[in-house]
């Protein structure tokens, strides 16, 4: 079974990253950005066919080493 999951920073948390991607794009002449975040896009396929089961290992996988839970979010858009 294919998960999909999206790690944010927390709005709280600054996002040097995204500014200077924001920079950048301002630049390039795309200058109607109010702001720009930038993340992680995890797709893994877990040798599980029990939907419950696959998205309980997944959030383990996140809590674990995908996300850092002090500055970071996630969130297991597909199951």
């Amino acid at each position: 079974m294919k998960v999909s999951v999206i790690i944010t920073l927390k709005k709280d948390v600054l996002d040097p990253q995204g500014k200077v991607i924001q920079q950048t794009l301002d630049g390039m002449g795309f200058d109607n950005l109010n702001e720009v975040r930038q993340g992680k896009y995890f797709e893994i396929d877990v040798k599980e066919d029990d939907k419950k089961k696959a998205k309980e290992q997944v959030e383990d996988m996140c809590k674990k080493l995908l996300a850092n839970l002090v500055i970071e979010n996630y969130k297991i858009i597909e199951f």
